[in-house]
C-alpha cells in the first residue's frame, strides 16, 4: 500500500467510479453506452474535466469508465454478471437466466488495455491526484464529510483488521465490505457504506 493516497495493490488502483457506476446499473435495468454513462457521472457532479483537448479529454473519461467497469465485473463475478462493451454496458440481475454462462476472459485485449494504468498516458502522480479528486467527490456525493474525525486505528477496527494488516488485506477487506453494505445490494446500508468510504479513504 502506497502512503501517498491510492493504494495499487497487484499494478491496479482502486477506481472510485466503480461505485456509482455500480449504483446505476442496479437501479436500471437499461443497456448503457460509454458516453452516456459519462454523461451520467457528470450531470453528478463525479467526473470533471480532464484535458483542454477534446480529443484528450474524451480519450481520458473513456480509459476511466472502462477501467471502473472492468474492476466492477472482477468484484461481481461470478454472483452477478456486467457486460462490458462500450456500445453495449448491462449489469444483468442476480442469478437471472443466461449470465451463468459468461466467463470473465483476461486475456481479452480490451480488458487488459484498460486494466493497465500505464495506458492512460499520464504520469502516476497525476493520475494519484486525479483519482483522490474523484474519491473527494464521491464522498461529498454520499453526504460525507471531506474532513473526518476518525483515526487509523478506529478505521482497522472498524473493517476488522488489526494494526499490523497489509496494505492487500485492507484492500481486499473493503471490496468485501463495500459490496456487502453498498445500498443497492439486497441487505445493503447506506450509512454502514457511507462510514466504509470514510475508513477506506483514511486507510487507501
Amino acid at each position: 500500500m502506497t502512503n501517498n493516497g491510492l493504494d495499487k495493490t497487484n499494478g491496479q488502483f482502486e477506481n472510485p467510479l466503480v461505485w456509482p457506476l455500480f449504483e446505476v446499473l442496479q437501479e436500471t435495468v437499461q443497456e448503457w453506452k460509454v458516453h452516456t454513462l459519462s454523461t451520467y457521472l457528470i450531470e453528478k457532479g463525479l467526473l470533471t474535466p480532464l484535458d483542454e483537448s477534446p480529443d484528450k479529454d474524451l480519450f481520458k473519461r473513456n480509459f476511466l469508465i472502462m477501467n471502473a467497469l472492468y474492476q466492477l465485473q472482477t468484484e461481481l463475478y461470478p454472483e452477478q454478471w456486467l457486460q462490458v462493451e462500450a456500445m453495449n454496458i448491462h449489469l444483468f440481475p442476480e442469478r437471472s437466466s443466461g449470465y451463468s454462462d459468461h466467463v470473465i476472459d483476461t486475456a481479452h485485449p480490451l480488458r487488459e488495455y484498460y486494466l493497465e494504468w500505464t495506458n492512460y498516458q499520464v504520469e502516476e502522480d497525476e493520475v494519484r491526484r486525479l483519482l483522490n479528486e474523484f474519491w473527494s467527490n464521491y464522498r461529498r456525493y454520499l453526504g460525507g464529510s471531506t474532513i473526518s474525525s476518525m483515526d487509523r486505528i478506529q478505521a482497522l477496527k472498524l473493517f476488522g483488521l488489526s494494526e499490523s494488516a497489509t496494505g492487500k488485506e485492507i484492500r481486499k477487506q473493503w471490496r468485501k465490505l463495500a459490496m456487502q453494505h453498498h445500498p443497492d445490494r439486497e441487505l445493503g446500508d447506506a450509512d454502514k457504506f457511507r462510514v466504509m468510504c470514510e475508513a477506506w479513504n483514511l486507510l487507501r
